[in-house]
């Protein structure tokens, strides 16, 4: 599966299929929570949250290949990432792009 985040494949010719999408919410526990909060009175790099958010950006692009898969696609192009808030400590990440077919 070939993942860009232009709106075309150099030196392909490309069938559209559909949009694609894929998304997780993910949480740190309690003890990780109050480990970071502390955290923010010295400043610095959030290490629990940064492995969360880099865990949840994976699932959701893995899901989204899958929902592309489906479809028969060869590729998904123009690949965004979006985050939200869902409530302090948990964020919800959705990966989404658009199924391609290659058609050479």
């Amino acid at each position: 599966m070939i993942l860009v985040n232009t709106d075309y494949i150099s030196g392909k010719k490309i069938e559209t299929l559909s949009i694609v999408k894929g998304s997780t919410v993910r949480s740190k526990n309690v003890g990780k929570d109050i480990m970071s909060g502390l955290k923010t009175l010295v400043g610095g790099e959030i290490q629990a949250y940064k492995e969360m958010m880099d865990e949840a950006r994976a699932i959701a692009s893995k899901r989204m290949v899958e929902e592309a898969e489906s479809l028969g696609a060869d590729a998904v192009i123009n690949i965004r990432y979006a985050t939200s808030a869902i409530m302090q400590g948990s964020a919800e990440v959705i990966a989404y792009g658009t199924a391609v077919k290659i058609v050479e």
